[in-house]
């Protein structure tokens, strides 16, 4: 039985990159580059004003106040060509506009007083370069914008666009197939029968897939028989990733790890030394990762996120895939069943000043679905580690993308 950190490395070395697609500009947030970007031009492409303002000479303004004559005014979108700054002249320039030649600093608008139509009192003092953009300020020609790996957010997207790319080469993201097994299973709208559960497991895999940035296809149920499994499992060997919930461990109708194997599918671990999710598996086919997930609902969210997220992640071309861990401490005491296993408990991280204090997010049963919905957070703690007090720290790491902090 491989360690916690055993079965992730494992992972990591054999998921590979699910390839690459041209994608618009605008349809590829949250992608990730698959190449890096070289600034084809300046950014900004000309000298511009940052502030409404006045264009002057530094010469006229090196003792203040000082009255100057308004002899033009550029807009933002005009052209300065046919102007240039003279001595004692000042050019009236708004935001973005181009800088007139002769003109080393622009003075806001807010320093100045006007004393007529055709002139105005800087009142302020003037320092070279003020208030002026120069050109390749931001972004030189030829500079490395974005290397390959870098996701991209909105203010990538605002950068692309003002370089004029509409069209990027990101990671493609990975189909994932999700199959649920056992008789006991019906689907959401009907109501539930005797011995009969809803197969809440594919809907919530479905919702981990999507919010990790892949596609989800729910491919439905295999029952309890072999033919069942066969048509199912092959139907989710298509997609680029598999994943399958109960029917793992070793009881009579537990089937899928016999059905992969005469699949084709080379199991790499089975069992892992974690609490909640030991029985969860994982195996290769064709260099598509197979992951074979527990029954009980906890278990199934825990180990995706645990394991399944990272091997997404990596396929989408981001490199950093784990969750960033840190310290908080433990509001009340966690009693904790002490063996050789890493133990994911469930937590609830408050924020009081500076420091962070995880609260037990309730009973740490693997059936119990309300502890899961209450945390926000998972303690990552060690094998060997029975009862935990109150005042200790504890390594944590936020679960989901959407984190509220009471």
């Amino acid at each position: 039985m491989l360690s916690f950190e055993q079965a992730r490395g494992v992972i990591l070395e054999n998921v590979r990159i699910a390839g690459t697609e041209q994608r618009s500009l605008e349809g590829s947030v949250g992608m990730v580059m698959a190449e890096d970007f070289i600034a084809p031009w300046d950014l900004p492409l000309w000298n511009n004003s940052a502030m409404d303002g006045f264009a002057v000479r530094l010469a006229d303004c090196s003792k203040t106040p000082v009255k100057l004559k308004v002899t033009g005014y550029i807009p933002a979108g005009g052209s300065a060509e046919r102007i240039e700054l003279k001595p004692g002249c000042a050019v009236k320039i708004m935001t973005g506009a181009p800088v007139p030649r002769g003109a080393d600093a622009v003075v806001p608008e807010e320093l100045t007083e006007a004393t007529s139509g055709e002139e105005i009192t800087v009142t302020g003092n003037v320092t070279e370069g003020d208030h002026i953009r120069f050109r390749g300020e931001d972004v030189p020609a030829g500079s490395c914008v974005m290397t390959a790996g870098t996701v991209i957010r909105p203010q990538e997207i605002g950068m692309l666009a003002s370089m004029g790319k509409a069209v990027v080469t990101v990671y493609r993201q990975p189909v994932v197939a999700i199959v649920s097994t056992g008789d006991e299973l019906v689907e959401l709208g009907r109501t539930p029968g005797a011995n009969e559960i809803i197969n809440s497991n594919a809907l919530a895999l479905s919702a981990a897939v999507r919010e990790a940035g892949a596609i989800p296809r729910i491919m439905g149920v295999a029952r309890d028989n072999h033919e069942s499994h066969v048509e199912k499992l092959q139907q989710g060997l298509q997609a680029d990733m598999l994943i399958t919930s109960a029917g793992v461990s070793a009881g009579d109708r537990d089937l899928v790890r016999i059905v992969l194997q005469e699949l084709g599918v080379k199991q790499l671990f089975w069992k892992v030394g974690i609490k909640p999710g030991k029985p969860a598996a994982f195996g290769l086919k064709d260099g598509k990762p197979v992951f074979s997930l527990p029954g009980n609902p906890v278990s199934t969210l825990m180990t995706f996120e645990e394991f399944v997220r990272p091997a997404l992640l990596r396929m989408m071309g981001i490199k950093k895939v784990w969750r960033p861990t840190f310290r908080a401490v433990l509001k009340n005491d966690i009693k904790n069943r002490e063996d050789d296993r890493t133990s994911f408990l469930r937590v609830r991280i408050e924020r009081e000043g500076e420091i962070f204090y995880a609260v037990s997010a309730g009973k740490q049963q693997t059936g119990l679905m309300k502890t899961l919905v209450n945390a926000n957070a998972i303690a990552v703690i060690p094998p060997g580690r029975g009862f935990l007090g109150a005042g200790e720290e504890i390594e944590v790491h936020f679960l989901g993308s959407h984190i509220e902090l009471v």
